[in-house]
């Protein structure tokens, strides 16, 4: 049990099978890939702990680059997204988005019209975490690692309040459980 903020977190997915899924994933893009450079865009702050052990364990060459959004207030989604930081040198390219969660899809939904606007080459998902209950938009995710409940969760890049970032595992709030 961890305490953060004013809320209280127990243990949910454990840092072994967080590493399992990441290479599993890291594998099953390079299939895709295996002969071009791809760039791995991570969405900040949170994709930052996944995007690094993903590209770790691919083996091809790849380029990386970051954007920034910010949707979430606490526990909960604002409802709106703001642009923090955006993409830069994506002209013909082959991007991969690599999102830490997806719960309702709002900052993967102003990311994907983004690029619809670009004139980078091709672009897929990648997400660490799903919630498919609490997904609403029809944007296809390409690569997913686990599906997980409509819970709050913390740890590898995600966050209650900034803190639990730097957690190796992921905890899940004490007392909320769909599963």
């Amino acid at each position: 049990m961890i305490k953060l903020h004013d809320l209280e977190f127990e243990p949910y997915i454990s840092a072994n099978e967080l590493q399992e899924t990441v290479v599993e994933l890291a594998h099953q893009i390079y299939q895709d890939y295996k002969d071009k450079c791809p760039v791995f865009v991570g969405v900040l702050n949170g994709a930052f702990m996944f995007l690094s052990d993903l590209v770790k364990h691919y083996p091809g060459s790849c380029e990386i680059q970051f954007v920034r959004y910010k949707s979430y207030e606490g526990t909960s989604t604002s409802g709106e997204v703001q642009t923090l930081l955006d993409f830069s040198a994506i002209e013909n390219r082959d991007l991969i988005l690599v999102e830490d969660i997806v719960d309702t899809g709002n900052t993967l939904s102003l990311i994907v019209k983004r690029l619809q606007q670009g004139e980078q080459k091709s672009y897929k998902t990648a997400s660490l975490f799903l919630k498919p209950e609490a997904y609403t938009k029809e944007i296809e995710i390409d690569y997913v690692g686990l599906a997980i409940p409509n819970n709050f969760i913390v740890g590898y890049g995600l966050d209650y309040n900034e803190l639990g970032r730097n957690l190796p595992e992921i905890y899940q709030l004490k007392q909320q459980h769909n599963d």
